[in-house]
């Protein structure tokens, strides 16, 4: 039988073909997406920022969750109507500071939504606040995607607290999460909310915005050790960092122990990442990337060795700025529709001819021009301050915290000095059986006992001041006349910021004192090397004078039995009854008691 048919006679056909060489043309298969036209994986471009300004915003968005987060939690306590330092006395001392002002100036000065509010319950606006930048920032975090008016209300609401959150707001990394902040409201289109909005790209002034911050951070860390104590030069700082740190955590332990060479690495590893990498930023593509790289491993390596706060959480974020979609695109899936896949064609259609400006394009692109004009504006005091041998860190020039100065650690103690509070039920506090209890902070060091806690990147405000006030006088610190005086009326709000009140089922304390012990070698933590923890030098007097002081309105609370008081200097110290330095001679800060 012979193979008529259309069927058999095809390989034939296909043979001939091969053999002459000549074959039809196959009709062209439409591109895949994500796939370049030889059908390999697409790789994105360098030179863009569509998915940079994602990881920015969720990177901003989840900083700013955690410090609403800290102040929801805290703010009623602290600066609340029955706070330690109130803002609403605050607020009236400065109204009537500038009394002969106007509104407007007035407000210039310290800007704050609270000025538009009833201060007869700052409590619920405070919460208010918190609440409301909890909300925004969450949805940012979650989503991707924010337009300027959604970043200007969360970089308006933490302003607002932190204008009047007197000392408990007095940090460097607030002024940073603002400057950081209101470079993110640029990131934005005006209106729109989309995770990639298509007519408008990330500004390239902005992200040097974000890159000139992160120099200028590290630069002002590394020149203010320099110039600073004199340990950073002999690289023997880090002996003592983990040891003298604000809060330390549990791996500060086992870092204080490393060996001697270990240190001095650190030191010079300090030095290079501080002084040296941030010039990598204006050497090309290729070293930028190698600046962002460095500069967020370091940060994590300063999280892993101690509790400060959210202040390296937040430093990672400017450093993003040095990385282009190339780079990051491994974060993101890959597939057709995907994040990864539309930039891929947006990055086809820049290549292509470029359509008419629109207007909008045309206005933001002028307002940052503007920006970066304001931006070099305000650098210039910040430039002049890097420059100074007088360097001075953690300084805002403007009362919008936009471009400020930064540093950390200019100096490092050697010894660890912690404050102690202690109460007593004992109407005779002279006699010898008097038993005085401790109160336990949720974070600060106090029981040897008690094992560090891992916090970062939150933020017990409380405990970080307790640190301060250890080398300084109650006249530095009257908050903590204040608290001594809730102590003793047993006061919930104040209690709270605590991890325990040895009265808890008791009657109030009758008197409270708070004492200083400095701590001659690093603490053990371990209940087993308790015997070690007890080595301390004797405590030094500073001075005090002799003096009776009725504790302030609104500060401490008057109890049933009477007024409260604090004396400096006065009375018969307390026994060690645990803490820092159990066993030695306290330097005696204040007591105070109920009559």
């Amino acid at each position: 039988m012979r193979p008529d048919g259309p069927t058999m006679a095809a390989p034939e056909e296909s043979l001939r073909r091969r053999k002459t060489g000549y074959s039809h043309p196959e009709p062209e298969s439409p591109p895949v997406p994500g796939r370049d036209p030889a059908g390999s994986p697409a790789h994105l471009h360098a030179g863009t920022f569509w998915l940079t300004r994602i990881v920015l915003l969720k990177a901003l968005a989840f900083v700013y969750f955690v410090a609403f987060l800290v102040a929801f939690h805290q703010n009623k306590q602290l600066i609340g109507d029955r706070g330690l330092l109130p803002c609403r006395v605050f607020l009236k001392n400065f109204q009537q500071y500038f009394q002969d002002k106007t509104s407007w100036e007035v407000f210039s000065y310290m800007p704050t939504i609270l000025w538009l509010t009833d201060w007869s319950d700052t409590n619920s606006t405070l919460d208010s606040l918190a609440l409301l930048g909890l909300g925004i920032s969450s949805f940012v975090l979650i989503t991707g995607c924010a337009n300027m008016l959604l970043m200007a209300a969360l970089w308006g609401l933490y302003m607002s607290l932190v204008n009047v959150g007197h000392v408990w707001y007095s940090f460097g990394w607030e002024s940073q999460l603002l400057e950081t902040g209101f470079l993110g409201i640029f990131l934005c289109p005006l209106w729109t909310l989309s995770r990639l909005p298509q007519h408008t790209p990330t500004s390239r002034i902005v992200l040097w915005g974000f890159r000139w911050l992160i120099f200028r951070i590290m630069l002002g860390a590394g020149l203010i050790k320099i110039r600073g104590d004199r340990c950073w030069r002999d690289l023997t700082c880090m002996d003592f960092h983990y040891e003298t740190q604000p809060v330390p955590n549990p791996v500060a332990y086992y870092l204080h122990h490393s060996p001697w060479w270990f240190h001095r690495f650190e030191t010079l590893s300090n030095h290079f990442i501080e002084l040296l990498v941030p010039f990598f930023l204006f050497l090309g593509r290729r070293a930028c990337i190698i600046h962002g790289a460095l500069q967020i491993l370091f940060q994590a390596i300063l999280i892993v060795s101690g509790n400060l706060s959210f202040l390296n959480w937040l430093t990672m974020v400017p450093s993003l700025a040095c990385f282009d979609d190339a780079t990051l695109g491994f974060l993101f899936p890959s597939g057709p529709g995907s994040l990864k896949d539309r930039v891929l064609q947006m990055q086809r259609e820049i290549r292509g001819p470029r359509p008419k400006p629109r207007f909008g394009s045309v206005v933001r692109r002028a307002a940052n021009v503007s920006l970066g004009i304001l931006l070099a504006w305000l650098s210039v005091p910040v430039v002049l301050n890097l420059l100074s041998s007088r360097q001075v860190m953690n300084t805002h020039f403007n009362s919008l915290h936009i471009v400020n100065t930064y540093g950390a650690f200019g100096s490092i103690t050697k010894e660890r000095t912690e404050v102690i509070l202690q109460g007593t039920a004992s109407p005779n506090t002279s006699a010898p059986d008097t038993v005085w209890e401790d109160y336990e902070f949720k974070c600060k060091p106090g029981d040897p006992s008690r094992r560090p806690c891992l916090i970062s990147p939150y933020h017990y405000r409380l405990d970080w001041l307790m640190w301060f006030a250890a080398f300084q006088t109650y006249e530095h610190n009257d908050w903590i006349l204040h608290l001594a005086g809730k102590l003793l009326a047993s006061d919930a709000e104040a209690l709270s910021l605590l991890a325990h009140n040895p009265f808890a089922s008791r009657p109030p304390p009758r008197r409270a004192t708070a004492q200083t012990r400095v701590c001659s070698r690093h603490r053990r933590w371990s209940a087993t090397r308790r015997k070690e923890a007890s080595i301390t030098q004797p405590g030094r007097t500073r001075g005090l004078a002799r003096m009776r002081t009725a504790c302030p309105a609104g500060g401490s609370a008057e109890s049933t039995t009477g007024t409260s008081s604090a004396v400096l200097g006065a009375g018969t110290p307390p026994r060690a009854s645990g803490g820092c330095g159990r066993g030695s001679e306290p330097t005696f800060l204040l007591s105070a008691w109920r009559s």
